[in-house]
């Protein structure tokens, strides 16, 4: 293992890709690094790793650097005693650009990634260039009823049912303790029980940012669109000169739901379109 963000060893898949261990909030944060250019961080979703995005990572790494990051108790990065909440992951993340010397990157977060990205924006405006936001609520109740039925249930009971699944087979051939698999599932289970508004602070949010759903999403199509108002879109008309559209963007990529959204074939152009747009003014 590297001691620190400038020990890195050769991933081995590819010549091209590095990684390395940084040490961040007590943990030893894994990510690795692929291409070069402009930083683009990017985060997985919720009991997933770096290989969840896995289809991403070619064409963003075509034309940028991208530093891809397996959250706390996910993937490579061990556990701490401390919860899982996206708080502290956004914490981690700010401290991890910070610790490779970036001034400011574009974050894109997926799921739980997507929620770190958003307090990292709120958290740490002075880190971030732009934001994408991939499949995931601004408040709690923006899922549908049976996702937050479902998300209750997480804990060891449904973590030794998941042992079936991809997330668990991956988990378990790269993370540092794969018996730590049901505390995940039941960190994971905590983090998605627990109530949140974070309404007033993504009024606040200057960054440009994008909200990317798939027409068949988890989450409720009013939420969506109430979750584009509080980022300054949708509005009023955006003229024939386009003087009417502010610094937020809204993409909905039709038949895909939460659970395919990542490996669409349309999610990576609209992201870069949007990424390499220049930037707009203060909304």
């Amino acid at each position: 293992m590297a001691a620190s963000a400038n020990a890195f060893e050769e991933a081995g898949m590819t010549s091209s890709v590095k990684s390395g261990y940084a040490p961040v909030n007590g943990l030893k944060l894994y990510y690795e690094l692929h291409g070069t250019g402009e930083p683009l961080i990017l985060l997985h979703g919720g009991l997933g790793s770096i290989e969840m995005l896995a289809e991403l990572l070619p064409a963003f790494s075509r034309t940028r650097r991208v530093i891809a990051v397996d959250l706390q108790g996910h993937g490579r990065t061990g556990d701490t005693d401390r919860p899982i909440t996206c708080e502290a992951l956004g914490d981690d993340i700010a401290a991890l650009i910070k610790t490779l010397g970036i001034a400011k990157a574009d974050v894109m977060g997926y799921s739980l990634g997507a929620g770190t990205g958003l307090q990292i924006t709120i958290r740490h405006p002075e880190a971030v260039r732009k934001l994408v936001v991939v499949s995931t609520v601004f408040k709690r109740d923006g899922w549908y009823p049976e996702i937050l039925t479902a998300m209750a249930q997480l804990g060891p009971a449904v973590a030794e049912q998941l042992k079936q699944s991809p997330l668990y087979q991956t988990y378990s051939r790269i993370a540092p303790n794969p018996a730590n698999w049901p505390v995940l599932v039941t960190k994971m289970g905590d983090l998605l029980r627990r109530d949140f508004d974070w309404g007033k602070d993504i009024v606040a949010i200057k960054a440009p940012t994008l909200l990317v759903f798939g027409d068949a999403d988890s989450i409720r199509p009013e939420h969506v669109v109430e979750f584009f108002e509080l980022l300054g879109g949708g509005k009023k008309d955006g003229g024939w000169d386009g003087s009417g559209i502010s610094n937020a963007r809204l993409a909905i990529l039709p038949g895909l739901t939460h659970y395919n959204i990542v490996s669409s074939p349309a999610l990576a152009p609209t992201v870069l379109s949007f990424l390499d747009a220049p930037m707009a003014g203060a909304k």
